[in-house]
């Protein structure tokens, strides 16, 4: 069930691009209990990657839920989805009351500590279609999240992403600007991503 009142959100401003940040989407209490059912009872996979020719363990764990009959690819991996279950159609349809959209997928991502990471990268999947809307949810640790536009040097930003907070990247932020978890030293424990996307 939703909140009567309006959550907390900014909104940035910057070249090319539509995003928007909601901190506190899911309280520390309800975050906590949505963390622990996705860790335990996700089936997480890791699939390989090539960087310059060489196969690599990809550096987090992942998993694909969504509607039947929509794979997902990336990087040359290509995922089949599981079907939704309770608590992703929860985690669904509270994103779906504030963005008026209709999520096909979800793709999960598991940072189990600090050496898991994801490279530079774009959302821009032909799939997405034309101007993907990724709503992206974070549960567990804080990571920093970097944004750099692709041409405008001096147009980034770092953001961290807190527990049970909502990333909206719509418009055309795929197209200019690029995003990545990078590695940390620091001692951090786990974090689960969920990136809600539609594939047409």
């Amino acid at each position: 069930m939703s909140t009567l009142f309006p959550k907390e959100k900014i909104i940035f401003d910057l070249p090319n691009a539509e995003i928007e940040y909601h901190p506190n989407f899911f309280d520390a209490e309800k975050a906590n209990v949505l963390f622990e059912k996705l860790y335990q009872k996700t089936p997480w996979q890791q699939d390989e990657i090539k960087v310059f020719n060489k196969v690599h363990p990809q550096p987090r764990l992942t998993a694909l839920y969504g509607n039947e009959g929509k794979p997902y690819s990336y990087s040359n991996i290509v995922m089949q989805p599981h079907k939704w279950n309770t608590v992703l159609m929860f985690i669904k349809n509270e994103i779906e009351t504030i963005c008026d959209k209709n999520f096909t997928t979800v793709l999960l991502n598991l940072y189990r500590d600090g050496k898991d990471s994801n490279g530079w990268h774009a959302d821009n999947e032909k799939e997405l279609g034309k101007n993907p809307f990724i709503a992206s949810v974070s549960l567990g640790a804080e990571r920093v999240f970097h944004l750099q536009h692709n041409t405008i040097k001096e147009a980034n930003i770092k953001l961290n992403l807190e527990h049970g907070s909502l990333l909206l990247m719509k418009g055309e932020t795929q197209h200019f600007w690029k995003h990545q978890i990078p590695k940390t030293a620091k001692i951090v424990g786990p974090r689960i991503n969920l990136t809600f996307r539609i594939i047409n």
